[in-house]
């Protein structure tokens, strides 16, 4: 996921985009715990991809309070 993609979003899309990042972290963590994931590096993805929309929210947000 791009961030140039994150910014053409509006504030409602990149909350939907940020609860199923959420969800499919907790997801992947339960099959790590499990021994079931077999590619460890999604952990890593998803978890760049929620950092990634909290930081274009944060822009947002501090943008339009100006």
């Amino acid at each position: 996921m791009k961030a140039s993609d994150l910014r053409a979003k509006s504030a409602e899309e990149l909350q939907t985009e940020l609860l199923g990042l959420l969800k499919e972290q907790f997801s992947l963590r339960m099959q790590h715990a499990t021994q079931q994931l077999g590619n460890s590096a999604q952990l890593g993805r998803v978890r760049r991809d929620i950092a990634r929309v909290r930081t274009i929210q944060r822009q947002l947000a501090n943008s339009s309070a100006k």
